[in-house]
């Protein structure tokens, strides 16, 4: 974390610095067209933090895109209607307009619609200040050179003193993931041979803290793939050799890891009794690894692959991704775009419109900088709008702050104020990796403090932090007032919904686990209970950052109780599509049917299927219910359930005993079965009860899990309806009853 901060902070003050000694004291042809200076800082914080090579050059392709969006429709619009003509509302109208524009499509990076929307506002607002001395053409083309500045500044930033390569990271951590792998494999071995419980569940303990550095490797190996494909042209200069992606083939080796601990949680006593015999560590290990077919040794070949291969195998499939690419460029520049699209860039738009506008009525000569927040932190996704808020404008005055202690003490010497930015990009690394602040806080802190040391001539810094604290401040506000207005809908509320959705599609996923219809479907429903599971911690971690007001409280630790159950069941459905391809495969091979061998293993799947699915959508109905209330007034059904007439049978009561009635019928069936089993070899016949017991582990923790959803489920009711002894039974009668 120190070296990778520290690195970070290293290219951010080299690049700044560059742009620094350019615009003060380069050529002066160069700095008469260099005037927004602030803007070329603002291009390579927008860039450099956290970037490499790749990434840099990317950016500069970005930065180029963006200029090349807004300087033509600029320079049209300002010559058609002249800068002495434009007015604040006029000013406002043309901000708002133009972003919509840059916002519409969706396929374009979200580091392009900040630069563009950065640039709009200075395009427009300073026309509009300087009124009839801006120069139609050359005004956006002092932007657009601004702008240059800013991207070259990042490029020698990330060749000096050496390049920083994403190819190059990704090796050094996916060794790293390796060896993390290996020492967690040993680990769950330990655990397994414990003498007694207090020794396994330190080892899993251990093994636990692995899995979160492993999680934060892994993530930096997805962070660099987009990387890694900007930098395939440079290194084809240096190296006959480019690299791919290693990350599915480590991101396969957590699951397994995720099953052992799962099942070493569930083993009931140690020392665990093996049944042929003693076995060691050293042998269990072997046995582990074989199985798992891990590479402890990662040789580069694995990591690295000849250019050429990838050219020849890969060349029609590029062509028809970029037609494609092409298409979806056009179509996104169409009016035909989606209602989420639309009301993304009017909200955006919207935002910058007002800010601008009401920035300009507050100060004519600042009012640019209450669009100009909004605009380089445009979002393409929905964001805990108060947090976020509330940060930028912490980090803001933090960094305002700081500039303007180190202007008064160093303010006759420049070079003493771009050194005093090397402690302050430090901490700021730092700040944009904790949770309190995010990026969005610690990007603020640091655009405060560079454009108060890295400018001269504006004035007293004192003045000027008061005037860009304020317009940041009626900024925000205006993009705060929008989202009310048009994002009414609180986090919370939409968690709920994908919650009863994500209910839905664990239904699907299990009712797909079949011995007769293969894994198909199942492995399509997974994707679909992924993706829904994401989005719902999404919405959570939103929800959480919301202020509460007058509305209920938010209960995140129940919310994150369902969340982490719905990750193992996801997990566990991995496995049993894994187990149920390598029973279908091995089946092939056997002379008798399959379908007639484990008829009577799939009718107790059917069982198992239907309970859980009648659950699941129980719990479905029953999150949704806005007032149980209601409920009372407008059901007949008796409040004891034992008195009134049941309109459906008790699931919730009957769960219970029926889940181990139908867990003792598959183990007793999955013994008929293997004796029925003609192998051609006992290792093939050893394989398949492995499976068939593999496939029987998971059923048991899906039922476990399932419980575990009908708590938090409970638990949520509960606390919406804290004057109601909540029996989900109950409920589901009375819900079923008022849906008549």
């Amino acid at each position: 974390m120190w070296l990778t901060c520290l690195a970070s902070a290293f290219r951010t003050c080299l690049a700044c610095t560059i742009v620094a000694l350019t615009t003060l004291y380069g050529p002066q042809s160069l700095r008469r067209q260099v005037t927004f200076p602030a803007f070329s800082y603002v291009t390579v914080l927008l860039i450099v933090p956290d970037a490499t090579l790749g990434h840099t050059l990317c950016g500069c392709w970005l930065g180029l895109y963006a200029t090349a969006q807004t300087i033509g429709p600029a320079v049209l619009s300002l010559w058609l209607i002249g800068p002495a003509q434009l007015s604040t509302s006029t000013t406002a109208l043309a901000v708002g307009l133009a972003a919509f524009v840059v916002a519409l499509p969706e396929y374009t990076y979200f580091v392009t619609k900040r630069i563009a929307l950065g640039q709009i506002v200075i395009m427009y607002v300073i026309a509009y200040i300087n009124g009839g001395h801006t120069d139609a053409i050359m005004h956006p083309v002092h932007v657009a050179t601004s702008t240059g500045i800013g991207v070259l500044a990042c490029v020698l930033a990330l060749l000096i003193p050496f390049p920083r390569l994403a190819s190059r990271e990704v090796k050094q951590n996916a060794e790293l993931l390796i060896e993390n792998a290996s020492e967690r494999l040993k680990i769950f071995v330990e655990a397994f041979c414990a003498e007694d419980s207090t020794s396994a569940l330190a080892s899993l303990s251990q093994a636990n803290s692995l899995a979160s550095t492993a999680t934060m490797l892994f993530q930096t190996i997805e962070n660099h793939q987009e990387s890694m494909k900007w930098e395939r042209v440079p290194l084809k200069l240096i190296s006959r050799c480019g690299y791919v992606n290693p990350g599915d083939r480590l991101q396969g080796l957590e699951i397994p890891f995720r099953g052992m601990e799962m099942a070493l949680t569930c083993i009931p006593s140690f020392p665990v009794k093996v049944v042929n015999g003693e076995l060691s560590k050293d042998a269990l290990l072997r046995l582990v690894e074989q199985h798992m077919s891990l590479d402890l040794s990662t040789p580069c070949d694995s990591v690295t692959v000849p250019e050429s291969k990838a050219e020849n195998t890969g060349g029609a499939t590029n062509s028809s991704k970029q037609n494609g690419l092409y298409f979806k460029i056009w179509s996104n520049l169409s009016t035909k775009g989606s209602s989420k699209r639309l009301m993304r860039a009017f909200k955006c738009s919207l935002s910058l419109g007002l800010a601008v506008f009401f920035g300009l009525m507050y100060s004519k000569d600042d009012g640019y900088w209450a669009g100009l927040p909004l605009a380089i932190s445009f979002a393409s996704t929905r964001e805990a709008t108060f947090k976020v808020s509330n940060v930028k404008v912490q980090g803001t005055v933090l960094g305002t702050v700081y500039g303007v202690l180190g202007w008064f003490l160093f303010q006759r010497f420049l070079s003493m104020r771009l050194l005093s930015l090397i402690p302050w990009f430090i901490f700021t690394s730092f700040l944009q990796r904790s949770r309190m602040y995010g990026q969005a806080g610690g990007i603020s802190a640091v655009i405060g403090a560079v454009l108060v040391l890295g400018r001269t001539n504006f004035g007293p810094p004192s003045e000027f932090a008061i005037a860009r604290i304020t317009e940041t401040f009626i900024g925000l506000s205006s993009s705060i007032i929008v989202d009310l207005i048009l994002q009414p809908t609180r986090a919370s509320a939409l968690a709920k919904v994908q919650l009863s959705r994500t209910l839905g599609t664990l239904q699907e996923c299990i009712n797909s686990v079949s011995l007769q219809s293969g894994r198909a479907n199942l492995e399509d429903n997974q994707k679909r209970l992924k993706m829904h599971t994401e989005e719902l911690g999404k919405l959570i971690g939103e929800a959480e950052g919301e202020p509460n007001f007058w509305f209920l409280p938010f209960h995140s630790a129940c919310y994150g109780k369902l969340l982490r159950s719905f990750s193992k069941m996801m997990d566990l459905l991995v496995l049993s599509a894994h187990a149920v391809g390598i029973l279908e495969e091995n089946s092939q091979t056997l002379e008798a049917s399959w379908k007639e061998i484990v008829h009577t293993l799939e009718c107790d799947l059917e069982h198992f299927k239907k309970m859980v699915g009648s659950l699941m959508t129980c719990f479905k109905e029953i999150i949704l219910i806005k007032s149980i209330t209601v409920l009372d007034q407008k059901s007949n059904i008796s409040p004891d359930p034992e008195l009134g007439k049941s309109r459906s049978p008790n699931i919730f009561r009957a769960c219970s005993s029926e889940m181990d009635k139908i867990m003792s019928s598959y183990l007793q069936h999955s013994e008929e079965v293997v004796d029925k089993i003609d192998a051609k070899s006992e290792e093939l016949k050893s394989q398949m009860v492995l499976c068939l017991s593999g496939l029987g582990f998971c059923i048991s923790s899906l039922i476990r899990e399932t419980r575990e959803i009908e708590e938090g489920i409970k638990e949520l009711v509960q606390w919406e309806n804290p004057s109601f002894h909540i029996n989900l039974y109950e409920i589901s009668c009375k819900l079923h009853d008022y849906q008549k």
